[in-house]
């Protein structure tokens, strides 16, 4: 999963659209995009669509935030369509992501479902709360499937006039919990999924910053327009220099079976080097698959 795009919940005729804009995922939204007022009609839209829709896309709800009225509302009426997973804003702390588990164990339970698990993305660091609490995630239930965080509602948490800079890249406080959610995940062994990009009209802008979200080691992104999925999808997949010099590590460490260090091409490589190669070559051969082609 390289991408997940947003699509508001009250916009139907939208959502077809969403489906077919060759994002990995997409994302139906109860939350921000969503006035309270609309909300009950927005999950009758919502569970409506995904229930009757024939795709292999991954078809996820942003719920409402766990301290909300909404939050169970939400989750009761989406549950039966069989969304994919669920996302959960603003979770302050882990006992959000047990809650939210409890509930859903319940409501699969009262479907018939206790095998068919549905999945789980919280936000976190999204709140200044949830930074200074970023290790108590360290423990998740089974169905977390990744984190990711939101810049926007930081930002609006901690009175913040902007977080980018004039390049578009962030600022500092944004940067400290963005980096915070990439290692929690990694701690808790979960995929890291970088946030949204605001840029909607410089797509070359959306690719270099997508590419160093790549390099920091997150293995997805947020989008909120179809045209982001191209170049977002470009700077995930891995270049064709990079899957030849993973076969190159792949294949000296190959050479030398019992060697714990090897040196290839001026450099000294260890088995942190191996992993890594046998990462980007997982993900170029995934990649390919879904392209339908076969990786030589």
């Amino acid at each position: 999963m390289r991408s997940m795009l947003f699509v508001p919940g009250d916009r139907p005729e939208r959502f077809a659209k969403a489906v077919a804009s060759g994002a990995d995922a997409v994302i139906f939204d109860l939350e921000d995009s969503v006035v309270p007022d609309q909300r009950a009609q927005a999950r009758v839209s919502v569970t409506e669509f995904i229930a009757s829709a024939d795709t292999e896309v991954g078809l996820w709800v942003r719920i409402n935030p766990v301290d909300t009225r909404d939050a169970l509302a939400d989750l009761a009426a989406v549950l039966d369509s069989r969304p994919q997973g669920i996302v959960l804003p603003k979770a302050n702390c882990g006992d959000d992501l047990w809650r939210v588990d409890h509930w859903l164990e319940a409501l699969e339970a009262k479907a018939g479902r206790e095998d068919d698990k549905t999945q789980l993305l919280p936000l976190i660091t999204e709140t200044a709360r949830a930074v200074l609490n970023a290790a108590s995630f360290g423990t998740v239930p089974a169905r977390v499937r990744g984190f990711t965080w939101g810049a926007e509602d930081l930002a609006a948490d901690i009175g913040a006039l902007a977080n980018r800079d004039g390049r578009g890249d962030f600022e500092q406080p944004f940067e400290l919990a963005r980096s915070y959610c990439l290692l929690t995940a990694a701690a808790a062994g979960v995929l890291a999924v970088d946030t949204i990009d605001p840029e909607l009209r410089d797509m070359e802008a959306v690719r270099r910053r997508a590419g160093d979200s790549r390099r920091k080691g997150f293995t997805a992104k947020l989008a909120i327009h179809p045209a982001q999925i191209a170049p977002i999808h470009a700077a995930f997949t891995p270049s064709e220099e990079e899957v030849r010099w993973a076969r190159e590590v792949l294949q000296a460490f190959e050479a030398s079976p019992g060697a714990g260090a090897i040196a290839l091409a001026g450099r000294m490589l260890d088995k942190p080097h191996l992993r890594q190669a046998q990462r980007v070559l997982g993900v170029a051969a995934s990649r390919s698959e879904q392209a339908g082609e076969k990786l030589s």
